[in-house]
């Protein structure tokens, strides 16, 4: 979406569809055990959600080996050790994020991302300045402990970043007048 109406990007739509097939994944993984359709709300053009049971379902690597076994290509994302999302290849938070910026003409290292869990792992490992902020499922992001451009805030939510905000010196430049 773009612009005050909000109007869809063609471009981006174009960019995310490219080789998406919803219909063949959805009869590739809709047998499997562990794996439950949400409801349509929870549905989209591109994003097909399940409630995921960790102790009967495949992993998340095995479910994308076995999208690769049928010719698919798709991002596999498990959120809270609980829900399972595939979404096409080319469209994650991350791209998203980058997309815009360069849409804006907005250099990564002046945005700060903000992240708690598994889904939010691409959009934080990017160029920009990043948070992963306390919360009960912030140890899904646990291996990034170590990048530079990666805080860890040990406050939750809306605090957590303003923790970063205040740890990256984000609003210096304001407060100085310049």
């Amino acid at each position: 979406m773009e612009g005050s109406n909000l109007d869809e990007d063609s471009y981006w739509t174009d960019h995310i569809d490219y080789d998406w097939n919803l219909n063949r994944i959805r009869r590739v993984l809709g047998k499997l055990p562990g794996l439950k359709l949400q409801p349509r709300e929870k549905q989209s053009r591109f994003k097909i959600s399940y409630y995921y049971d960790p102790e009967l379902a495949d992993s998340a690597d095995e479910i994308t080996k076995r999208l690769h076994q049928h010719e698919l290509n798709a991002n596999v994302i498990v959120s809270f050790g609980q829900y399972l999302d595939i979404i096409p290849t080319r469209a994650s938070k991350g791209q998203a994020l980058r997309y815009t910026a360069l849409q804006l003409g907005i250099p990564l290292e002046n945005i700060l991302a903000a992240g708690g869990f598994g889904a939010d792992e691409d959009m934080i490992r990017g160029n920009t300045q990043a948070v992963v902020v306390a919360n009960r499922h912030e140890e899904e992001l646990s291996e990034l402990v170590d990048i530079e451009r990666i805080y860890f805030s040990n406050k939750p939510h809306a605090a957590g970043l303003l923790d970063a905000i205040g740890h990256y010196g984000f609003l210096d430049s304001f407060s100085s007048g310049r």
